[in-house]
């Protein structure tokens, strides 16, 4: 496999039309902490986006900010700081994630529901096409002419579409507050019942999030606004955990680990279920009776959860395809977003093929006509 670091959006375009005219696959890479995500096959090429980086425009009266998509997300926030300002983005692997990386992935943290997903928040890209053209979509203000809303269709795309280069953001001023608290309850149907209280209360949070381990319940909530706003919140929060036996502690680092058990379940397998949030509890409840339960991390206020298996293969893998089966029968749908190499031919990421799939696989053949993008990265690829 060859290796390309283009400089630029143009000569980006250049190595994939070549690529494209010798139907030779290629492979997209920021900082590669999504490479286990799909079934991706061996490719020709590899085109690391990490010289397309840097803030490109940045606008703090406007509230926008424009960068390479080789920059990772920390590094954003540093800049961002600096102004007062940060983009409401709390993707899993933080500290490596790429923005061209966490828009293709559609990798949203537990702010979600706060402030939008990725795709609520992204107002411009640039992108390098695999007939060797740069394209434009959106433009660099919150407010853009009407048309085709390219961003939102190459928001979760895995690069089968093409190469962000570049990226346009809404962002926000930093809060001038905030605060958290952790509780643990020993059932489900508590730690649930504090969460849904504290997501429908009248001050919003930032994350609301239930985690189970070791037989073990733990809510974790964390909120961010004016001073008497955070603490009307977390006054709020704290009685709706006592009234149901709950034991309140500090935050610490509780929401941190919780989002990055993606980095961390690289053993068995890794299930990610999208559900109505009424679903919620009684699936978590479901997922908890399973003997091979590693840990299990629901975003209460979106309805995303995570579930992670570890034990014998046999026994990971029947209750991998429970869980998933499990999720479509309430309306919900998921997918094996990791597992151990070992595993890859006994766990497909998609085992069945989603909604949408006819017309997603004609998108894919207007902007991929050779099919050389991220071969087998998502289930339309």
């Amino acid at each position: 496999m060859t290796r390309a670091i283009p400089a630029d959006a143009a000569e980006c375009a250049r190595i994939l039309g070549d690529a494209a005219r010798d139907r030779r696959t290629v492979r997209i890479t920021g900082s590669g902490t999504k490479s286990y995500v799909g079934d991706v096959a061996a490719t020709d090429v590899e085109v690391a986006t990490s010289r397309l980086a840097g803030i490109v425009d940045h606008e703090p009266a406007d509230l926008t900010v424009t960068v390479g998509a080789g920059m990772r997300i920390a590094e954003v926030a540093q800049v961002l700081e600096r102004a007062g300002q940060f983009l409401p983005i709390d993707p899993p692997h933080a500290d490596e994630a790429t923005i061209g990386g966490v828009i293709a992935a559609n990798s949203n943290g537990f702010w979600r529901a706060r402030y939008g997903a990725v795709r609520d928040l992204l107002i411009g890209t640039r992108i390098a096409l695999a007939d060797g053209t740069v394209a434009r979509a959106g433009g660099r203000v919150v407010k853009n002419v009407a048309g085709y809303d390219l961003d939102k269709l190459i928001v979760g795309s895995f690069g089968t579409l093409g190469v962000i280069v570049e990226a346009t953001f809404k962002v926000l001023p930093v809060p001038p507050a905030g605060d958290g608290l952790s509780a643990g309850f020993a059932r489900s149907s508590d730690a649930f019942a504090a969460a849904d209280a504290v997501v429908r209360g009248a001050s919003r949070v930032e994350g609301c999030v239930v985690e189970a381990t070791e037989g073990t319940w733990r809510l974790a909530v964390r909120t961010r606004g004016s001073t008497a706003t955070v603490k009307r919140a977390i006054e709020d929060a704290r009685r709706e955990i006592v009234m149901r036996q709950g034991t309140p502690r500090e935050l610490g680092d509780d929401l941190d680990r919780m989002r990055e058990l993606p980095a961390r379940a690289t053993d068995g397998a890794l299930v990610r279920v999208s559900l109505p949030i009424a679903a919620v509890p009684a699936f978590a409840e479901t997922a908890a009776r399973l003997a091979n339960l590693a840990t299990l991390v629901a975003d209460v206020a979106s309805g995303v959860v995570r579930v992670h298996l570890m034990g014998d293969d046999d026994v990971v893998v029947r209750s991998a395809e429970a869980l998933l089966l499990a999720a479509r029968v309430v309306g919900g749908g998921g997918r094996i977003e990791r597992r151990a190499e070992h595993l890859r031919s006994r766990l497909p990421t998609w085992p069945t093929r989603p909604n949408g799939d006819f017309l997603m696989r004609r998108i894919k053949d207007a902007f991929d006509p050779a099919g050389i993008l991220e071969p087998g990265r998502s289930a339309f690829a």
